[in-house]
């Protein structure tokens, strides 16, 4: 029974680590894109949508995703997709594209938005940060709790016994 009082709260420790893994990382990404100083014409190829959620009763999640192609430098021609582009490209559309050179291009048609972006990916940290010390807190505490129950259950005699001086005597 104890090991479900660990392992859940591990386990979503695990996931919200991975969490903040991949928020740092593309917060990453994004600023190796803007602080490059490359940038491309690249044109909008496609525009579709995903939807999460809507089961149950629940908020239906919309994500606008957009499909670029763009020339670098070197004349390679790259196709890359953004997620949550604005509303008003479509298709055909030319765009200016932020990119990082390398073996894997790294790019968005997303304006630099620093300030923004810090921001944002500060507050998922915050928040994911205080979801694993809750879950840390909850084993503590359980861990603590469960001691004291155990000694109670346990049954065990707790009385000292002393000499006539008034010291404990070992049993």
């Amino acid at each position: 029974m104890d090991l479900m009082f660990y392992a859940v709260p591990t386990l979503m420790m695990a996931g919200v680590l991975y969490m903040a893994y991949r928020v740092v990382h593309r917060w990453l990404r994004l600023r190796s894109a803007w602080n490059s100083g490359l940038t491309a014409e690249g044109r909008c190829l496609r525009t579709y949508t995903t939807t999460s959620g809507g089961s149950n009763d629940t908020r239906v999640h919309t994500t606008l995703h957009h499909v670029y192609e763009f020339t670098a430098r070197d004349g390679r021609v790259v196709r890359f997709e953004d997620e949550d582009g604005p509303g008003t490209v479509v298709e055909g559309d030319f765009v200016t594209v932020y990119y990082r050179e390398g073996q894997e291009v790294v790019a968005t048609a997303h304006r630099p938005s620093h300030g923004k972006q810090a921001a944002a990916t500060f507050g998922i940290l915050a928040f994911l940060g205080v979801m694993v010390v809750f879950c840390i807190g909850f084993m503590v505490t359980y861990s603590q709790m469960s001691g004291i129950f155990d000694e109670v259950v346990d049954g065990g005699d707790t009385s000292v016994v002393v000499d006539d001086d008034g010291f404990p005597i070992e049993p």
